[in-house]
């Protein structure tokens, strides 16, 4: 069976660090919630990385790509980046002023203030 993803694209998709820092963690909790949201469809970036052919064309079908990455190792940017893609708008949590620690047990605020500059960013991008 070759790989497929049953993934449907959308206009926006969002990719998000869940790395072993709080940051990583408030990052993915951010695309949880715009998800939620119904802003875009979070979508798989270890797919990504791990060059799923599936996930691949999805992704090149999808008009705007976000960004959360926790900081700047930018590892959610960089994995992007070598499978050939840009993101449209992107994030560093550290950049909006939380320190990284390895702490996983975060504030639930903070994966709201970076929720919330995002989808003004997007407004901002729709209007455009």
């Amino acid at each position: 069976m070759g790989e497929k993803c049953l993934c449907e694209p959308n206009e926006i998709l969002i990719f998000s660090c869940a790395g072993s820092s709080n940051v990583g963690q408030i990052a993915n909790q951010a695309a949880i919630k715009l998800a939620q949201g119904g802003v875009g469809r979070y979508f798989c970036l270890a797919g990504i990385g791990g060059h799923v052919s599936g996930m691949i064309e999805s992704t090149k079908a999808g008009k705007r790509l976000i960004v959360i990455d926790g900081c700047p190792v930018a590892c959610g940017k960089k994995t992007l980046e070598h499978a050939g893609f840009h993101a449209h708008e992107y994030v560093q949590v550290t950049d909006l002023g939380v320190e990284k620690n390895h702490d996983l047990d975060v504030n639930p605020s903070w994966a709201e203030k970076v929720t919330s500059h995002l989808i003004s960013r997007i407004s901002e991008l729709r209007s455009v």
